[in-house]
């Protein structure tokens, strides 16, 4: 029996912009072995065609949306959703509560609905008063309208539960095993210190760029990622990396190689995000058995496990406690052991994609 899926929400296959998008490329063409028509939404601009790790079997649509930091999810997901509920596909897998404003459509047209909540948008620091409310009352909506949910971590099902009184699968993200990678130009194995992150508030990026200052005197350190619209913080990173400390900015990398590659021989990954759940990016640095220090929240603790290095998001906590594992063989030996270790028994791709699978097959069996 044919079974069709439409994933809603993303910004495309195959597009390397987030974790969505990485789950999505990862997920698609597992769907694709398992028998299913699977059709990706998508934005003109943020995928790549010719990546030659595309599965042709997956069906990619680009719909138009308003390209600003306000409006683009809705505006994108708007035009997603009305044109898969013309293609009435036999479930749609849709990613992030901000889209729960359209699942009444997808509804109406007889279309079941798995719903990756995404973490607690209406907490994050870079929205605006009216763009938390527009996310809480997507919340809402999708409580009402999503027929299952998932969540990427038992921190925030639990919240949901408390919240609006939702059950739903926990699904993390998983990680890949790379194979040993050559460094980047300049760096030296276990040689420096790392961080990967959008430059929001919440990722810790403003305190980190006062540590690096400090962390620089000591071991170089190397900054990932860009605020994708400038700011101030970008402004920061900018002005330490062209300042005489011993920073270097990549900007944002779309090159998962190379991503790779820095995590593998860095001496510590800083991992910054203070919500949204599972981070992919944290995630994926344990499947390379980095040495990581976390901030300390409930979502880094539940990843990391017993193993786990934490502290406080001010400068002073993260220079020391970088400072302490980056100086430290020994120290990085046993975070790099027990963070692939935790990445191989909890967080695969394999695991992941077996349990969205599942989940979608539910859902298609229950509405037959």
């Amino acid at each position: 029996m044919s079974k069709s899926v439409a994933i809603i929400g993303t910004r495309g296959y195959p597009s390397y912009y987030g974790g969505f998008e990485t789950a999505v490329r990862k997920l698609a063409p597992y769907l694709a072995d398992a028998g299913w028509d699977v059709t990706v939404y998508g934005r003109d601009g943020a995928t790549v065609d010719d990546d030659p790790l595309r599965d042709a079997r997956v069906r990619s649509v680009l719909t138009r949306g308003v390209e600003t930091k306000s409006v683009s999810t809705l505006s994108y997901g708007l035009s997603a959703t009305t044109h898969a509920a013309r293609l009435k596909p036999d479930v749609a897998l849709v990613m992030n509560v901000a889209n729960g404003y359209f699942l009444p459509l997808l509804k109406a047209r007889g279309i079941p609905t798995l719903v990756n909540v995404d973490g607690i948008e209406w907490h994050r620091a870079k929205w605006g008063r009216s763009a938390k409310k527009v996310f809480r009352i997507g919340a809402r909506m999708t409580k009402h309208f999503g027929d299952e949910l998932v969540y990427d971590s038992l921190e925030i099902a639990r919240r949901w539960r408390e919240t609006f009184g939702r059950s739903g699968t926990f699904i993390p993200y998983g990680g890949d095993v790379p194979p040993a990678l050559p460094l980047e130009a300049g760096l030296t194995h276990r040689g420096y210190v790392l961080v990967v992150a959008r430059f929001v508030p919440e990722n810790t990026i403003p305190e980190f760029v006062e540590a690096a200052a400090t962390i620089a005197r000591e071991v170089p350190v190397v900054i990932v990622g860009s605020s994708g619209y400038g700011g101030e913080v970008e402004d920061a990173v900018a002005a330490l990396a062209a300042s005489d400390a011993d920073v270097r900015w990549l900007g944002h990398i779309s090159d998962d190689q190379r991503l790779l590659s820095l995590w593998q021989h860095a001496a510590v990954y800083f991992h910054g995000h203070s919500v949204g759940g599972t981070n992919p990016t944290l995630v994926q640095a344990m499947a390379t058995a980095t040495p990581i220090v976390a901030r300390d929240t409930t979502y880094n603790r539940e990843v990391l496990g017993a193993g786990g290095r934490f502290c406080a998001p001010t400068p002073a906590a993260i220079a020391r406690e970088v400072l302490a594992m980056a100086t430290s063989p020994e120290a990085q030996e046993r975070a790099s052991a027990a963070n692939f270790a935790r990445s191989r028994s909890d967080y695969t791709w394999e695991g992941v994609c077996a349990s969205y699978e599942a989940a979608l097959t539910e859902l298609l069996e229950a509405s037959r």
